[in-house]
């Protein structure tokens, strides 16, 4: 996003703004994230831990990359599938569900929660989200709009 998330700010965003009582994180585990993710859980996030792998990724062939032709390495989690998954099944457990993501993939999910009168809205962490997200434009909440309330702030430049 270019800022970083105070999680505990977004956390009460969530709750305060949207009435969110159960937020799911679905994060690909990392045995140095530990602390994050019992960071999280302690902000009241049910977090949801993925096997993660590693692969390589070639060297794009665009102009911006011409002059680097390294390969990097790459961890994923790959959670798509397990938050359809779990939006589905927890369908007749909730009002309404907010999808904080920006990416086209969930399309399908998407239509298919407006279709079922479920769909609050989907957060995008910036501007740059999917444009197959586009007819959708009247539920999307962007972050940038609320950078200034959630970015995070060392304890010294922190009023609060």
């Amino acid at each position: 996003m270019g800022w970083k998330m105070d999680w505990k700010k977004f956390r009460k965003f969530l709750s305060d703004k949207y009435g969110v009582e159960k937020a799911i994180m679905f994060i690909g585990y990392m045995p140095e994230n530990e602390s994050l993710y019992e960071f999280m859980h302690s902000l009241g996030f049910l977090v949801y831990l993925k096997p993660t792998i590693e692969t390589i990724s070639a060297p794009k062939n665009d102009d911006e990359s011409k002059n680097d032709s390294t390969s990097k390495t790459v961890v994923k989690g790959n959670v798509d599938t397990d938050i359809v998954l779990t939006v589905m099944k927890e369908m007749p457990n909730y009002s309404k569900a907010i999808l904080v993501s920006g990416d086209g993939d969930f399309l399908s999910l998407i239509e298919h929660l407006k279709e079922k009168n479920k769909l609050l809205h989907v957060i995008t962490p910036n501007w740059k989200y999917s444009t197959l997200l586009k007819p959708y434009e009247k539920y999307i909440v962007n972050l940038d709009n609320y950078k200034h309330e959630l970015r995070y702030r060392s304890n010294h430049n922190n009023k609060h």
